[in-house]
């Protein structure tokens, strides 16, 4: 499928599978021995929640904490309440919601906002107010005004608004500043459609258009919000050469960490490479200034096939090697530091959900790490066995991760428009003492 028409077809395969899960939610036959939400069957309790039937490490279990909440992605807390944005069925503009759960989520979901145009990211913001990322810029609001929508104010401008990946990924320092993902808008610099909808590919002896200029794009910013929003024209990138590094976050010392995205359809490119295995995502321990290769290499410094004998293909070897090489094709969208907590063999990890729909994905893994983010031992499967099981649970669709104050840890699924919440303990069947 040339990558003109991918992002179409995300749209509509977001908006189909919310229509399917609307309709199992409202004639699906729920098992005897349990309850039946919007694709998930529970049975029994999970720390107090609903439990689902997924596999999990030991000593974890899964709730279910809402669901039938659109496509949910970004989600964060302050206090005791839980926020999520719904980025809207399908992709479409000015489809929106942000949503309040009170009391760690055990409360029914309540509307503080419509209307908003594809609405990606949270993130805590002084004085009790919240950052929220949507199509073009960063706002940050007051979830407690009587007048929410009026409470926005504009903190980061100028981010894309088009193009194949323009939802923004943030993610706050203890300084107070942001780390902004600009996701590129291509596939691998190419140019989509054409005469007969076919891409043209990248020309191998120039500079992708998308990496130069005053707003590049692939790229993470650095920002620290003010009086005056920053537009992002002009600034220098804390790191480039990011196809899209969604999963974004920063560790205690400061050390911002990332996993990227990488390219798709490379076998169209060279035949002879196979799609299913490459090229592998990124974990990636960032170098302030550092460019880690994209659209012009990938895995350890690889030459692009659109590159080869090209533009930058003797400086590959040049440019900032990963930290790790992840499944090819995972599609980690979520990063949460777990330095200590109740969650049993969690402690020192980063958990990474992988949203993809190939075998590589729909999990959430947990990666040991030092304090500067780098890898101490193999990633392990904290949720797994995400299969789609008819009249049990759909496929996984992990998004975010959020932390609540008693260490449990709150999972979104945009597709499947589910939160659901990773505690301690085993399933609690009904009846049991």
């Amino acid at each position: 499928m040339p990558v003109g028409r991918i992002r179409e077809a995300y749209r509509l395969i977001g908006a189909g599978v919310l229509g399917v899960l609307a309709l199992v939610s409202l004639v699906g036959s729920p098992p005897a021995t349990g309850r039946v939400h919007v694709g998930y069957a529970t049975q029994g309790r999970c720390d107090g929640f609903p439990a689902v039937a997924l596999k999990t490490a030991p000593g974890l279990c899964v709730g279910l904490v809402s669901s039938q909440l659109g496509f949910a992605r970004g989600v964060t807390v302050l206090g005791h309440d839980v926020y999520v944005v719904d980025l809207g069925g399908g992709w479409r503009h000015n489809h929106g919601r942000l949503l309040r759960l009170k009391d760690d989520g055990r409360a029914a979901p309540e509307v503080l906002l419509t209307g908003l145009d594809e609405p990606n990211a949270l993130a805590p913001a002084p004085g009790g107010r919240l950052y929220m990322s949507v199509l073009g810029r960063i706002v940050s609001l007051d979830p407690n005004a009587a007048d929410v929508a009026a409470s926005q104010r504009d903190v980061v401008t100028g981010l894309p608004r088009g193009g194949l990946h323009p939802l923004a990924a943030m993610a706050l320092a203890p300084d107070g500043s942001l780390f902004v993902n600009v996701g590129s808008g291509t596939d691998h610099c190419e140019t989509p459609g054409g005469k007969k909808g076919e891409d043209t590919p990248p020309q191998a002896d120039a500079p992708c258009p998308e990496t130069v200029g005053a707003a590049p794009r692939g790229v993470i910013l650095h920002v620290t919000p003010g009086a005056i929003p920053v537009n992002v024209a002009g600034l220098r990138p804390y790191a480039q050469g990011l196809r899209n590094a969604m999963a974004l976050a920063v560790l205690p010392g400061n050390q911002v960490v990332t996993a990227t995205n990488a390219r798709d359809n490379i076998a169209d490119a060279d035949p002879a490479l196979a799609d299913e295995d490459l090229p592998h995502d990124l974990y990636l321990t960032l170098k302030e200034g550092a460019d880690y290769g994209w659209p012009y290499c990938y895995d350890q410094g690889v030459p692009s096939p659109e590159y080869r004998g090209g533009y930058t293909a003797a400086d590959c070897r040049a440019r900032q090697a990963p930290t790790l090489l992840l499944p090819a094709h995972a599609a980690p969208l979520g990063l949460l530091p777990y330095a200590e907590g109740p969650l049993p063999g969690l402690a020192g990890t980063l958990l990474i959900t992988l949203h993809g729909y190939r075998d590589t994905g729909h999990r959430v893994v947990a990666l040991p790490i030092d304090a500067q983010g780098r890898p101490t031992g193999a990633a392990k499967d904290i949720v797994f066995g995400w299969d789609a099981v008819t009249g049990d649970h759909p496929q996984g669709a992990p998004v975010s991760l959020a932390r609540l104050a008693d260490g449990s840890v709150l999972v979104t699924e945009d597709h499947n428009g589910t939160l659901l919440r990773l505690a301690p303990g085993g399933v609690i069947k009904a009846g049991a003492p």
